[in-house]
């Protein structure tokens, strides 16, 4: 059987991590895919040195491999059976994504972005076309979260997804409960190891993760991509002191991207798409995923909950799922399309419009930080004000003051609430005469 023909879009951190690893595994890989898989085509940009490489590396390794900086003739080629998009973005990538699916060829991405924006407008042109999808590595890397939740787990109803999705992120809160050092500091580090780009605001506000968020939603819950949706507040504003007082209580704070089905009378109320800080409790086992690390707890109601841990990003650890990717391509090429796996798991004619709950009505539980004055009658206050709006606190832990000062710091953790009541009750708080500053707000998730 003839090898099935691959155009390669991009040929930077990812791209040169799927040429690497197909070619030091191509035997193994046919084997599993049922025949030869092989880049033919590689189209790469100039102006970032990608060009250079790629043609030194195919020079190297493979003679026969057509190297462009027109990826436009590589989707147009009629020689070519696979896409593979691997340069990012929502503008050219799309057109390109949307001419490949119009000629025909299968697509793999690692696109998150361009997913979570436009994966509805693709997936239908694909379904229409007969063509495949494949996206495996455009959230959490190595690990095979996509195929989990579309395969492994379509026997449940999903219930939630908690994941921490952005390793840059969890990188900065894992070296600052550590070491003890600011926001910034660990920033220009991370950006010092590779970490974090120069321009971070993706990762530290959450941008990433919401992408991430979004694509797993759709797919755990047969609702189409909702990206403008979903709440995302970042790590940017977080201090040394609430990671410490967050430990003392016995819990670590994450970035988690968190997608809950919610229930309402008689059918699903919402679903809730947020991604923020959050307090975890230290003994759950996504709580001690440290470093640039990646790891998803799904909670079906069949099974309970999973977890999946692993790289969440990196050359080969992405390229892994990429390639996983133009396997089941390779696989499914010749099938009838209405017997493929749907891109969201879901019929494309079975999806639910189930609405996205705004922030303003999660309910979960809350971190409050509040600098007071030292004297009495102050939690006496406080607590009548959560009170007034049906907010109970679960713990409390009232810092010793500095000498020669007269302010300290109490936390407060409660139990279930809304976050609108908690909202309204943090500003009757923050406008007592005792309170001496904007209080700090933090939601916190047991992962039951």
């Amino acid at each position: 059987m003839k090898p099935l023909r691959v155009g390669l879009l991009g040929f930077g951190t990812v791209g040169s991590g799927v040429w690497n690893v197909l070619q030091r595994n191509g035997g193994e890989i046919a084997r599993r895919a049922g025949r030869e898989i092989v880049i033919t085509h590689v189209a790469a940009r100039a102006a970032d040195g990608s060009l250079e490489r790629a043609r030194a590396a195919c020079s190297e390794k493979c003679d026969g491999v057509t190297v462009l900086d027109d990826a436009a003739a590589i989707v147009h080629d009629p020689s070519i059976d696979i896409v593979c998009e691997l340069i990012g973005g929502t503008t050219v990538a799309r057109t390109w994504v949307l001419d490949a699916i119009a000629q025909g060829k299968h697509v793999v991405t690692a696109n998150k972005a361009l997913l979570a924006h436009y994966g509805t407008e693709i997936f239908a042109a694909a379904h229409d076309k007969g063509v495949m999808v494949a996206f495996e590595a455009a959230v959490a890397g190595g690990i095979p979260i996509i195929k989990a939740l579309r395969e492994g787990l379509s026997a449940n109803r999903i219930e939630w997804i908690a994941g921490i999705i952005n390793g840059t992120s969890n990188f900065i809160l894992s070296t600052m409960r550590e070491t003890g050092a600011s926001f910034s500091d660990v920033l220009k580090e991370a950006q010092d190891l590779g970490y974090a780009e120069a321009d971070p605001t993706f990762d530290v506000e959450g941008i990433d993760a919401a992408h991430k968020l979004t694509i797993m939603a759709s797919i755990a819950f047969g609702i189409p991509m909702q990206f403008d949706k979903a709440f995302a507040e970042g790590i940017t504003k977080l201090t040394r002191e609430d990671i410490r007082y967050a430990e003392e209580l016995g819990y670590r704070i994450k970035l988690l991207g968190i997608a809950r089905r919610v229930h309402g009378s008689v059918a699903d109320k919402g679903i809730e798409l947020r991604v923020h800080p959050t307090l975890i409790p230290e003994k759950r086992l996504i709580a001690n995923v440290e470093g640039a690390m990646n790891a998803v707890l799904v909670k079906g109601d069949a099974v309970g909950p999973t977890l999946y841990y692993g790289a969440g990003a990196g050359s080969e650890p992405t390229a892994s799922a990429v390639i996983a990717d133009l396997v089941d391509v390779t696989r499914m090429h010749t099938a009838d399309p209405e017997h493929r796996v749907p891109h969201l798991a879901f019929q494309p004619d079975q999806l639910s419009i189930i609405p996205i709950l705004p922030i303003s009505e999660v309910n979960t539980s809350y971190y409050l930080r509040l600098r007071v004055l030292d004297q009495s009658g102050v939690l006496a206050d406080i607590t009548r004000i959560l009170a007034d709006h049906s907010i109970s606190i679960e713990a409390f832990l009232q810092k010793e003051a500095t000498q020669g000062e007269d302010e300290v710091d109490i936390i407060i953790l409660t139990h279930l609430a809304i976050e609108k009541d908690v909202r309204t009750a943090l500003t009757k708080i923050e406008a007592l005469k005792s309170v001496k500053d904007k209080g700090v707000l933090i939601r916190m998730e047991g992962l039951h």
